[in-house]
């Protein structure tokens, strides 16, 4: 048996060329579930039943894997075999029509609206840098936007007149976005007094701009945006979609419709974007639970 799960290990490294991390993957998974069996005295892979995979899948469980672990070494199960019934060392495949289990999905880590004002504060407005980051940072909160979205930004795509931003998000859909008046007000001081200070070339349309005086890139804005997040004690807290997810957070906090959150994030669907009324459900219970006699 095991000979055959290095057959099928050398058939993924040569004929699909899968890197060596998933290649270890594979193998790990398989030895795992052929220790199983071998265990339930099941000596050859055509005596391997259905049942046989679903009594090691809930061995996972009981052992406190996470779900994600089960769900990948099912995936490794199926796809060998698949191979098994390619190579005809099985006439039926025991692993077809079972299920993953369901992944709980992850509430994305919020920050509170202090915490927010904290970070939104942190940039020096006295510098060319304070003023760029500044703006950067009260427009992603402003908008929802995602750092793709923020750093793609050319001037002629944001109107301070008007108080909005012309958004291109996901598959280049484009969505108008309302701004407040902070980050007008922050927008149009970093573009009167500071961009210039970065701008090499006059050609140049993109909104933010590097040292360089090129466009900003992810990674620039990300050790931008760790550096404010650690002098204020919330680096842990910090990813790359944390004012968006708190932005959505706080506008249903304070009765925002689910529908124009939606719009505003440029989710396609809704049931993306209910994810954040769980946060606010779990916010208020916390709240009860701390505040309330009896809780």
């Amino acid at each position: 048996m095991k000979k055959t799960i290095q057959e099928f290990i050398y058939y993924l490294n040569v004929e699909r060329g899968l890197s060596d991390n998933t290649l270890n993957s594979y193998q790990r998974d398989l030895y795992s579930f052929f220790t199983f069996l071998h265990d339930s005295e099941i000596f050859e892979w055509t005596q391997v039943k259905r049942t046989h995979i679903m009594k090691f899948l809930m061995y996972l469980y009981d052992k406190g894997r996470a779900p994600s672990t089960i769900t990948r070494n099912l995936a490794s199960i199926r796809s060998f075999f698949q191979f098994l019934l390619q190579e005809r060392v099985i006439r039926e495949d025991p692993s077809t029509d079972l299920e993953s289990p369901k992944q709980e999905k992850k509430l994305p880590e919020v920050l509170s609206p202090d915490e927010v004002d904290n970070l939104l504060d942190q940039p020096d407005q006295t510098t060319f840098q304070g003023k760029r980051d500044k703006a950067m940072l009260e427009l992603l909160y402003a908008t929802g936007m995602r750092v793709s979205e923020l750093i793609s930004l050319n001037v002629e795509h944001v109107d301070t007149r008007n108080g909005y931003i012309l958004c291109k998000g996901k598959g280049e859909k484009e969505r108008i976005v309302p701004l407040g008046k902070i980050a007008i007000e922050s927008l149009i001081d970093y573009l009167s007094k500071s961009r210039a200070r970065f701008r090499k070339n006059l050609s140049e349309q993109a909104l933010f701009l590097n040292h360089h005086g090129r466009r900003l890139s992810r990674q620039g804005f990300w050790k931008i945006i760790k550096k404010y997040a650690e002098k204020i004690g919330i680096k842990n807290k910090i990813t790359p979609h944390t004012l968006r997810h708190s932005f959505a957070t706080h506008l249903l906090e304070n009765g925002a419709d689910l529908r124009a959150v939606q719009e505003m994030l440029g989710h396609s669907d809704i049931s993306t974007t209910q994810i954040y009324t769980q946060l606010t459900k779990k916010r208020l219970k916390d709240v009860y639970s701390k505040a309330h006699p009896r809780a």
